[in-house]
């Protein structure tokens, strides 16, 4: 089932390894503190070194070993709840404003990547979002003729005859196309992204995590690492599914969920060209969706889900995906995986992002599996915020961030909620 070179990294590893700052020193003192050295962090130190604040961005582990080069590199309009939902809590003008966020996600990448000309395999391939029931079909149908009041989609329906023009498959029965979400290579963006921060000036510190955060009484922030003490007058935190006891009243409102990935060994051309015609990112109506794409030179299959009740080692998750992928796609039979990995997504009470500040200190996390563009606008947005050059960052600085009584922070309730869900998925309800 795995072959003889099978790695338990990320497959994005492979062409463009995370840069190193492991030896870096830390500072004594600086204006803006980053705390977490992935999309969201990175993003901000753009703005707040280019508004000519002093800033330094420090990880607890290596640059890039979260959850920025862990996930599948789609990038869409990130909000899961519909308007009609969204509309019932929060009342038209403001239901309207979530959902335009995420379109301004979407389009922000696509600009950030034109305008820093990076060569990082961006590429607007559409999603094909697969029925998996015959009422799926329905649901999506109907949502695809009402429309979405905040922006023009494009999306429309494919049915189920032909389906093969879009997936090799016969396990949905149709699906939506949604043509304007995009895909990157994990590896290659998140390093051109180092390479931008530091040559706007921040400083990148790994194996460097902060025990410490202390609110100064004069203003500004003590932070204690092993590298030495830091003080800074703003900090940000942008640690998302890695969000710690270092900053409880955030914990208790983010629920850190494993998402496993695999990747196969080389396939065939014809046979690639037969199960995925496109270069299109992939996803189904399931509760415990799965996601996965052609990697971007078309050689191999990217697909993640998740496929235990519990966090669990990803050589035991790696043959639970192979099984669901050969399910899909039966003419796969017999291909070995060559990577499995896992990293922590966010997900919060209410299903949203959310951004704020508390007297100096600046959050966006939340992003309930769609990082990769919403990590990215919504760190722009906090790093414009922490540096003076936006007052709010938006709809999601407008809406209460939930927690639940006695949550801490360890997500005792997953497993029976996945248990749940499976059994929904499997009734098609």
């Amino acid at each position: 089932m795995f072959t003889s070179d099978f790695k338990q990294e990320p497959y994005w590893w492979e062409t463009a390894s995370p840069p190193r700052h492991d030896s870096s020193a830390l500072p004594k003192e600086v204006d803006v503190a980053i705390i977490g050295a992935g999309y969201t962090g990175l993003h901000a130190a753009i703005q707040t070194a280019r508004a000519g604040l002093s800033t330094v961005v420090v990880d607890a582990e290596s640059t890039g070993w979260g959850g920025s080069t862990r996930n599948g590199g789609q990038i869409s309009t990130s909000i899961k709840l519909s308007y009609a939902t969204l509309a019932r809590r929060y009342g038209d003008a403001l239901a309207t404003d979530i959902l335009k966020e995420g379109q301004a996600s979407l389009d922000y990448v696509a600009r950030f990547v034109r305008d820093e000309r990076l060569d990082c395999g961006f590429e607007v391939a559409g999603r094909f979002h697969g029925a998996h029931t015959r009422r799926h079909f329905g649901v999506l149908s109907r949502a695809c003729e009402t429309g979405n009041p905040a922006f023009e989609t494009g999306a429309y329906m494919v049915p189920r005859e032909s389906q093969h023009e879009e997936l090799g498959t016969d396990a949905y029965y149709g699906g939506m196309v949604l043509p304007r979400h995009a895909s990157v290579d994990v590896g290659r963006y998140f390093n051109c992204l180092v390479t931008v921060a530091e040559q706007a000036g921040a400083q990148i510190v790994s194996q460097c995590p902060v025990t410490g955060l202390e609110r100064l009484q004069r203003g500004g922030f003590d932070l204690a690492t092993p590298k030495g003490r830091l003080r800074a007058g703003r900090v940000i935190l942008a640690t998302n599914g890695y969000t710690g006891p270092l900053t409880p009243w955030h914990r208790r409102r983010v629920i850190p969920i494993g998402s496993y990935v695999i990747t196969t060994e080389e396939i065939q051309p014809d046979l690639m060209d037969r199960v995925m015609p496109t270069n299109r990112i992939l996803s189904d109506t399931r509760k415990l969706v799965y996601y996965y794409r052609p990697s971007p030179d078309r050689t191999r299959i990217l697909f993640g889900g998740r496929v235990s009740l519990g966090e669990t080692d990803p050589c035991r998750s790696g043959p639970k995906l192979l099984a669901e992928l050969t399910r899909l796609f039966p003419e796969l039979k017999g291909i070995r995986i060559s990577h499995s990995w896992a990293g922590l997504v966010a997900f919060t009470f209410d299903t949203l992002m959310h951004t704020g500040h508390q007297k100096g200190l600046y959050y966006a996390m939340g992003y309930c599996g769609s990082g990769v563009g919403m990590a990215s606008y919504l760190g722009m947005r906090i790093g414009q915020q922490a540096a003076g050059l936006a007052e709010q960052a938006g709809a999601f600085d407008r809406i209460p961030f939930q927690t639940r009584p006695f949550y801490t922070g360890s997500p005792w309730f997953l497993a029976p909620s996945v248990l749940a869900y499976r059994i929904r998925d499997a009734l098609g309800v």
